[in-house]
């Protein structure tokens, strides 16, 4: 989030905006509109390349699941590259729907191929318990595990895995994922990526980044380093390749398609005016975007084969942050109703269906993996919160308990929502689960990050 003042005017247009994360008079800019425009006033905060994020679940679950991840065994001679089980905890604590005992918890230490002792676990109050094994094998590592339910004094699962150092976080990732998966029914989202926006630097040496880091903000690094402002980054539906705004030109903005294990980037296009918040539609053959060579900001449509462009939109108003909702519709935001509030429009085209009427600010739309429900940004009277609404009956919830929350994005599995934000003086990226009981603050630690985007599953 930012705390300065910014303005825009734009030729032939006759709204002001500010910047997102920005206020005057209590009033809040169309969040992130335009977003593709504000080079020469875009403001944010300092991040290192390779930055680590502390987590800390501010708001947990009222039911918890208590479950015991003992440290794994260990055969070599000196410590292991990762800490398996530590990864493993945090990642299902972070789930808030598990309460992994503390270390000097633990009642027992058994390790991969030991028989647990069911009654002293269950005892203990423990209604799950994951124990493995790590050991050097040539040049890469042996992993095992195995997750016991001491209740029903049972063996639920386990798997072996052989893998290099560089892969151990992934595999520990996976670990999580199969024990969230087999305890809840749903399918685990550790091992996924986050993506978002940093800047080092002061003044005229600025340094811009697209940052990419495991789900839970560690193993960051540069995907894209650039000496001007880059934006809205927007994964593709398979997760591997991004989109984003550039301001490399400074004649103008570009919008560019990047292969994220590559590096190879594509110019799609570079129009004169606004080109700005890039959104893959779900088969992942067109792009929605907004543009303004046309004398508005509207909404349009590129099919990525052929760069043929259709307009959406047509309206006076500013239309902005389009999503999709299927591959042949789209949700976007409007002030044509006199504030921002969220619409449906055809990806063709056609008459515009406005879908929030809760409070008089609504915008930056997401979409769930399921299509059923979209989170928002929504002015409440103490502030810009995260907001979901249910597509099918009109429910409207209030999710986050921040003032300054925006850029929503869901996780893969649609179970928890990534957003800006900012608390206790510092700005810092949030989560929140689906049903609100679930929050969490992530802090980098030395500054601050901007426009998180969560990756799809990896097909």
């Amino acid at each position: 989030m930012m705390n300065k003042l910014a303005a825009l005017k734009l030729t032939n247009i006759t709204h002001r905006l500010l910047l997102p994360g920005c206020f005057r008079l209590g009033e809040r800019p169309l969040l992130d509109a335009l977003r593709g425009l504000i080079a020469c006033v875009f403001l944010l905060c300092s991040v290192p390349a390779s930055a680590v994020i502390e987590i800390e679940v501010t708001k947990g679950g009222f039911n918890a699941i208590p479950i015991a991840v003992v440290p794994f065994g260990w055969s070599g001679n000196s410590a292991p590259p990762q800490d398996v089980a530590q990864i493993v905890s945090a990642d299902l604590a972070r789930s808030g729907l598990m309460a992994p005992l503390a270390p000097d918890e633990l009642i027992a230490r058994p390790v991969s191929g030991d028989v647990p002792n069911y009654a002293r676990w269950r005892a203990a109050g423990v209604d799950y318990l994951v124990i493995g094994g790590l050991k050097p094998d040539g040049n890469n590592f042996t992993v095992d595990f195995q997750l016991f339910d001491p209740v029903r004094q049972k063996l639920l699962s386990g798997f072996s895995y052989k893998v290099s150092a560089a892969r151990l976080r992934s595999v520990s990732h996976q670990i999580s994922d199969l024990v969230f998966e087999e305890i809840t029914g749903i399918r685990g989202a550790f091992n996924t990526e986050i993506a978002f926006v940093s800047v080092t630097g002061q003044g005229n040496n600025k340094q811009y980044q697209v940052q990419l880091a495991d789900a839970d903000g560690l193993n960051s690094q540069a995907m894209l380093t650039s000496p001007r402002p880059i934006l809205s980054p927007s994964w593709s539906p398979d997760g591997k390749q991004l989109a984003y705004v550039s301001f490399e030109d400074r004649e103008r903005s570009a919008i560019y398609i990047q292969d994220r294990s590559t590096g190879k980037r594509t110019k799609i296009i570079s129009e004169s005016g606004i080109n700005g918040a890039p959104s893959w539609s779900p088969d992942g053959s067109r792009l929605a975007v907004v543009l303004s060579y046309e004398g508005n900001p509207d909404i349009y449509v590129i099919e990525l084969a052929t760069r043929a462009t259709r307009r959406v939109t047509r309206s006076d108003a500013i239309d902005t942050e389009p999503e999709w909702l299927d591959n042949s519709s789209l949700i976007f935001t409007s002030d044509r109703s006199g504030g921002p509030q969220l619409y449906r429009i055809g990806a063709t085209g056609g008459q515009a269906k406005r879908l929030t009427f809760e409070g008089n600010y609504n915008a930056s739309a997401t979409i769930s993996p399921d299509r059923n429900s979209v989170a928002m940004v929504h002015r409440a009277s103490d502030g810009y919160k995260i907001a979901l609404l249910y597509l099918e009956n009109g429910d409207f919830s209030v999710l986050s308990s921040g003032r300054l929350d925006e850029s929503p994005s869901f996780s893969p599995n649609g179970q928890m929502v990534l957003f800006a934000t900012s608390r206790n003086g510092r700005q810092t990226l949030g989560a929140v689960s689906v049903d609100g009981q679930v929050e969490q603050s992530l802090t980098l630690d030395t500054s601050n990050v901007r426009e998180p985007a969560w990756s799809p599953f990896a097909n």
